[in-house]
């Protein structure tokens, strides 16, 4: 990787969620539907996600210097509001559940507010028939979702995005992090949601808005780390548990 860009704190917060959008596009453009393929034609995501995250967390290790997460402080709330916003994330299935059994018809409205079934996903047992392969799938699945996902994104929207866009001159770096203003809470909140697929966005509203009331109120862009990383493990756990594949 050039110096020049090495050096660069915009590069640093930038490049690693941008290089995890492009890779984690790649297995829409390459999957073959049909079951008589190989798995890795027919469900390129299980290649692809582990390469996702190597080339995602050898970036994040070399712009590493750029990288400030203390102070260390307002784990607690962080572990508490990780818990609490995957509930959340949750909550719409479980309700559409509740409806379905009840003899309630879903209607096309449904999806807006996050009621759909979420079945269809990620779904690791397409490697059950080999306990080393589903114990790597699996593995790396969880490994991206709770050690390389919440630094990626966080560098991102909360140590770059929030702070840019209170920079006049660009320079987000002398902007104390999480300084507050409600432009920036609407700005960045409605971009996370955004980048989601449209039954998440009711979730990752009240996620984004959570994250940031955690950055505000703690300074701590560790904290925010550590929030996103328990409540992605929380979620892969609930989905092995239900094997509700949508939800990875």
């Amino acid at each position: 990787m050039p110096a020049r860009l090495l050096a660069s704190p915009t590069a640093a917060h930038v490049l690693p969620l941008l290089l995890f959008l492009l890779l984690g596009a790649l297995p829409g453009l390459i999957r073959v539907e049909n079951p008589e393929l190989p798995w890795h034609v027919r469900a390129p995501e299980h290649w692809v996600y582990p390469l996702q995250t190597v080339v995602c967390a050898v970036t994040l290790l070399l712009f590493r210097r750029h990288h400030t997460f203390k102070p260390w402080r307002g784990l607690m709330p962080a572990f508490a509001l990780g818990i609490v916003g995957c509930a959340c994330w949750i909550a719409p299935a479980l309700l559409r559940e509740h409806l379905v059994q009840d003899g309630i018809q879903s209607a096309s409205w449904w999806k807006w507010l996050g009621l759909a079934e979420r079945s269809k996903g990620f779904d690791p047992m397409i490697a059950g028939d080999s306990p080393l392969w589903f114990g790597l799938v699996v593995g790396f699945r969880f490994a991206r979702m709770v050690l390389v996902v919440p630094f990626v994104e966080e560098l991102f929207w909360r140590g770059f995005l929030m702070r840019y866009l209170l920079a006049e001159d660009g320079r987000f770096e002398k902007i104390p992090f999480g300084t507050h203003a409600w432009k920036v809470f609407w700005i960045v909140t409605a971009a996370v949601m955004l980048v989601h697929n449209t039954v998440d966005w009711p979730g990752a509203f009240v996620w984004g808005s959570l994250m940031y009331f955690l950055a505000v109120r703690t300074k701590s862009l560790g904290a925010c780390v550590l929030m996103h990383a328990v409540g992605n493990l929380a979620l892969g756990l609930y989905v092995m548990k239900t094997q509700q594949w949508g939800f990875w």
